[in-house]
């Protein structure tokens, strides 16, 4: 018997629209020379991730052209409300021409039409191929109206998302309706980003009851128009009718507009498209140009092929580390970058040279001290937490996970009983149907997801409590199964041998400079939630030890008071008060001992958010307030603390000037989108070049603490192999000490972490031990 023979693949690439989505979803990268990069690198992953995932035997691309389309000659208004497209992002179209031809993919456009219009034709021209299926990489959900069963499908893209697949099931399953009504659909609703208006007063529920009852839009005006009773009978409102016979034109002149052509005059040729590979040597110059490093190793991956042999695969673990310690000094976006992916970006023949090279750039920099005397120094310090790990009670979790689960189930009745059915809790779309559509919640102020959906996110939610019982039960929901999964469930499986628990700590992890973990990442754990504390009571001190954790005390805030030189701020700490307190005082004009609770939660996230660059719209969210109420008090704030002011507008206009800003020891981080032509972008760089100085000097004061103790607990007589510091978590050590020691190594710790920056603002450290990470009490030392 003959042996069925495979059906080819061809895939199409929306470049256009992949693109645009890859711009405004990543952070405005550049390349060595300057040159915008983040949606051509954005757009490169995509392009590797689909020819891994898919391995096509076909592959083309489809682009916009600059001219007028036949939509834009019908309708002047025909995508008027979009922005015009950045400076920035123009010159990186025509890059990723550049990257498409190193990948030797076939590029078609055509003036008048659309990429829509182009991916179109080509699969309309292809479909009725027996041996071919075809698959369309869009963001675009307009191409799912060229769906047809399994013969073609939609590869769709969303950020934060995995990516999805669509064929006519999934299209029915999305809608209600099969992808030939798409058009129809946007005919009813109209398209906010293309400017297609639609029939207004007919939003998404309306239009798809309309489709799924009565088919085409034809059919549906048709009825409105002459047989209005029909619709009645089907429970169409009269409202709805009479907006329907009235906009009959507009619904009809707005499905034409949202139909995708298939008879764009492009010659098409399937062997053309036959994809060969990579032009290795092409590509590579072409990464190594864009600053690409990570992306030249995934290259071979994507077809399976090995990296050829050079020595740059026998770089010894310590001169890797530096390697890749000072690529990430030197620019901090660069996060995780292996020494072998810095050596071949950097086109030297060997790894002591690349060394060399980035010797010479710290020094031009003024980044060698930070280098030598903190990073460093820090590497074996992070190997021996590591190597000593921290004991862990698997029976606690085994205890955890159990009752978590009958927790869970209990969330899960009670979830489906306010429901009133049941359904998938952990299911985005599923949820979102029943708090939006069925409840009929309030959705106002809540985001939009990138497919233009409600947001169903933790923080989304938090801003529907008290509207419905289901939403506390949601969110308890959401916290436990995620706890259990990332912690209660995972941690035994991580434990070794020696039934501790080993993290893996990245110096170069972050852009500010404060370490990450991995393998687990335990930064994460709730500190002050009860569920948190009770999976840190599994984390224990055998026996005849003790946890002692020192914990910087209002660190950040006290960065600011030395930063900014504020007056105010710095009498507060010297004179020992409430910080919260006192810019309460200062804030809603009254006196220190008549500060309300209220008054002091306003003012603390006043003072971190103030910190963290934040605007009226952000502190509104978390404050609960309107944004002129929240402009308000952003306005008394920098009134009352001028030095404050004065620091936020000074670093700005220096990292505009400069690109980048410093902390308080000297480490950088680079800001070029400081001065980027889009709003957006440029603000978020405003609030990192106020945050960074005070957050990366927070993650250096850490690393020298860790270095010095360190030191202190390998070589002083009274503390080798008596304490073992074990942990770094945010502002906080955590060590594992024998009991009789506990208050000597306590002392000796605080008096280092407090004396590693010299101000006249008093750094405070805060004590505490326990037999366990969840009942750890407070520890005095007297001096």
């Amino acid at each position: 018997m003959a042996k069925k023979q495979t059906k080819k693949l061809l895939v199409i690439l929306d470049a256009h629209a992949i693109l645009h989505r890859a711009y405004h979803a990543l952070p405005p990268f550049t390349s060595p020379k300057g040159e915008p990069t983040g949606a051509l690198y954005g757009f490169t992953t995509m392009l590797l991730k689909i020819i891994r995932e898919l391995k096509p035997d076909y592959i083309a691309a489809a682009y916009d052209m600059a001219e007028p389309t036949f939509r834009h000659l019908a309708f002047e208004k025909y995508k008027a409300t979009r922005a015009k497209v950045d400076d920035e992002l123009i010159p990186q179209f025509n890059r990723s021409r550049e990257i498409l031809k190193s990948f030797n993919i076939p590029v078609y456009e055509e003036a008048g039409y659309e990429a829509d219009d182009i991916i179109g034709t080509v699969s309309e021209k292809n479909k009725k191929s027996k041996d071919l299926n075809i698959v369309i990489a869009s963001g675009d959900l307009d191409t799912l109206q060229l769906v047809s069963g399994d013969k073609v499908r939609v590869y769709t893209l969303k950020k934060g998302k995995e990516e999805f697949i669509y064929n006519q099931k999934e299209v029915e399953k999305r809608y209600g309706f099969g992808p030939e009504f798409v058009p129809d659909y946007k005919g009813l609703v109209g398209d906010p980003s293309d400017n297609i208006p639609g029939v207004k007063g007919i939003g998404e529920k309306t239009a798809k009851d309309l489709i799924q009852k009565f088919g085409s839009l034809e059919n549906i005006l048709d009825l409105a128009k002459n047989k209005p009773e029909k619709l009645k009978s089907a429970g169409i409102k009269d409202r709805i009718i009479k907006l329907l016979a009235e906009n009959e034109e507009e619904a009809l002149f707005s499905k034409t507009l949202a139909t995708i052509r298939k008879d764009a005059k492009i010659k098409f040729d399937l062997d053309k498209a036959r994809w060969s590979g990579f032009k290795p040597k092409e590509i590579e110059n072409l990464f190594r140009e864009l600053g690409f490093a990570s992306l030249i190793q995934r290259i071979s991956q994507a077809t399976g092929g090995k990296e050829e042999e050079t020595e740059r695969g026998k770089i010894n673990a310590e001169l890797a580390s530096k390697i890749e310690l000072a690529f990430w000094l030197l620019d901090s976006r660069r996060l995780n970058v292996s020494a072998e992916e810095v050596v071949k970006s950097m086109g030297v023949k060997d790894a002591s040279e690349a060394y060399v090279s980035l010797k010479l750039e710290m020094e031009k920099a003024g980044l060698l001290k930070i280098f030598q005397d903190i990073e460093l120094p820090l590497i074996g310090v992070l190997w021996e937490m590591r190597e000593t790990g921290i004991a862990l009670d698997i029976k606690i979790l085994k205890e955890l996970s159990k009752k978590y689960d009958k927790e869970l189930l209990r969330l899960t009745e009670a979830i489906h009983k306010i429901a009133g059915e049941k359904f998938n809790i952990n299911s985005t779309k599923e949820l979102r149907r029943i708090i939006f559509e069925k409840l009929g919640l309030e959705a106002r102020g809540i985001k939009k997801t990138g497919g233009g959906e409600k947001s169903t996110r933790f923080s989304e939610l938090l801003k529907l409590r008290g509207s419905n019982p289901i939403i506390d039960e949601i969110l308890k929901y959401r916290e436990l199964a995620k706890l259990k999964s990332t912690y209660v469930d995972a941690l035994p499986k991580l434990v070794g041998s020696d039934k501790r628990l080993h993290t893996t700590f990245l110096q170069t992890g972050t852009v500010t400079g404060r370490l990450a973990s991995r393998d687990p990442n335990l930064q994460n754990i709730p500190a002050r939630t009860e569920l948190g504390r009770e999976v840190r009571g599994a984390f224990y001190a055998p026996a005849g030890k003790v946890l002692l954790a020192a914990d910087y005390s209002q660190i950040e805030l006290r960065i600011a008071a030395i930063l900014s030189d504020d007056k105010k701020i710095k009498d507060a700490f010297l004179a020992g008060k409430d910080i919260h307190a006192a810019t309460a005082g200062e804030i809603f004009n009254v006196k220190e001992n008549e500060v309300t609770p209220e008054m002091r939660r306003r003012a603390k996230i006043i003072n971190f958010g103030i910190l963290y660059g934040m605007g009226k719209r952000a502190l509104a969210e978390n404050l609960g307030i309107s944004q002129e109420e929240a402009g308000l008090y952003i306005h008394e704030y920098f009134s009352d603390f001028e030095g404050v002011r004065n620091y936020t507008q000074k670093i700005v206009e220096e990292a505009r000037e400069k690109g980048f800003v410093s902390t308080f020891f000297g480490r950088r981080r680079l800001l070029p989108e400081i001065n980027s032509h889009l709003e957006f972008i440029r603000r978020e760089a405003e609030r990192m070049a106020v945050n960074m100085p005070i957050q990366g000097t927070a993650a250096d004061m850490i690393k020298i603490s860790m270095i010095k103790i360190h030191d202190l607990l390998n070589k002083d007589k009274n503390f080798k192999g008596k304490a073992n510091m074990i942990l770094q978590i945010h502002d906080e050590l955590l060590f594992e000490v024998d009991e009789e020691i506990l208050k000597s190594a306590g002392k000796k710790i605080k008096e280092i972490m407090e004396g590693v920056l010299e101000s006249d603002v008093p750094i405070k450290v805060e004590l505490s031990a326990g037999p366990n990470w969840a009942n750890l009490e407070k520890l005095e030392i007297r001096n």
